[in-house]
């Protein structure tokens, strides 16, 4: 097994050229960012947790669609695990901006009604998916933002962590370092259930050393997360402003239903053409409510991994 692409439980059915293949009941994919991710630059130990961490994302969403439970309960309970890690940049793992401190973004969307919530520029809350998830389901609203969406975070009895919850030292040492190379970390999820609805959402700290009141893609609706059962479903990571420009995720969504294109031709055009002649980097993970997904990033790697009913899994971290 070499480091280039970590696999872990890949299952290869052998099919006829006759037969059709039946598509799965549910899928489940998800993302912990793309960035200059390579071999010689990840020690064995941090893929080892890295690969543990993607993982338990999945078991924890897996498990709910196997039962019968909802795409948007699979994509909350997955990108938990990941908020909790801190191996990646949302949530435990965020990192810092200009001044010090985490702001931290969050979106989910239901394929099924459109409906939609996100959260921007939010501090001391630990799983800003679950809030996201909040204001989609008890709201009116479909974003809010900084010091009204934390108070209304505390209305509706979110915990709040202090400060020190947030820090890692790895993130600190970024910041006082000003890098800003290594942008991979936003994570994200995309699933299929059992009733043919899908659901996305993606979470993120942003980027190290932003202006305080920065707001990236994440949380923007059709910019970094997009889903409706009539098209496909998707989550971004990646530079942020690309992102919101082109409407990217939207604009997969858009190829995929007036073009005809599948999710590979539409993600692959979509980032390797309009992001990267924008200048812009970062990769997306795409699904349709027929099971068929597609990992596609114009970085040096992005971790990614998918599991579907069928039994088939991947986890994979480098370019192949």
């Amino acid at each position: 097994m070499t480091r280039l692409s970590v696999l872990i439980g890949l299952t290869v059915f052998l099919l006829s050229c006759s037969a059709e293949v039946e598509p799965p009941d549910y899928v489940l994919v998800i993302h912990g960012g793309a960035g200059i991710i390579l071999p010689e630059n990840v020690s064995a130990e941090k893929e080892k947790a890295i690969c543990t961490a993607l993982q338990d994302a999945l078991v924890a969403g897996e498990g709910i669609l196997r039962k019968g439970g909802s795409a948007v309960d699979a994509v909350v309970a997955s990108l938990t695990v990941l908020e909790d890690s801190p191996h990646f940049n949302a949530g435990k793992g965020a990192v810092f901006n200009a001044a010090g401190e985490n702001e931290l973004d969050a979106s989910i969307m239901n394929g099924f009604d459109l409906n939609a919530g996100a959260v921007a520029g939010v501090q001391g809350i630990a799983n800003p998916i679950q809030l996201a998830r909040a204001v989609m389901d008890q709201s009116p609203h479909v974003l809010l933002s900084g010091e009204g969406a934390t108070a209304w975070a505390m209305e509706q009895g979110f915990d709040t962590v202090s400060a020190d919850y947030f820090y890692t030292d790895r993130r600190w040492q970024q910041l006082l370092k000003r890098q800003s190379a290594e942008k991979h970390g936003t994570v994200g999820a995309v699933a299929l259930d059992k009733f043919g609805h899908l659901a996305a959402g993606t979470s993120t700290g942003g980027r190290t050393n932003k202006h305080w009141g920065r707001v990236g893609d994440s949380p923007i609706i059709g910019a970094g997360t997009y889903a409706n059962d009539e098209n496909c479903a998707i989550s971004a990571t990646g530079h942020g402003e690309y992102f919101i420009r082109g409407v990217l995720a939207h604009d997969i969504a858009a190829r995929y239903e007036y073009l005809g294109e599948d999710v590979r031709t539409a993600a692959r055009n979509v980032i390797h053409d309009d992001l990267t002649l924008m200048g812009g980097t970062g990769g997306v993970i795409v699904l349709d409510s027929k099971g068929n997904h597609a990992m596609i990033f114009n970085t040096p790697g992005m971790y990614r991994a998918f599991i579907d009913s069928r039994g088939q899994q991947e986890i994979s971290l480098y370019a192949d």
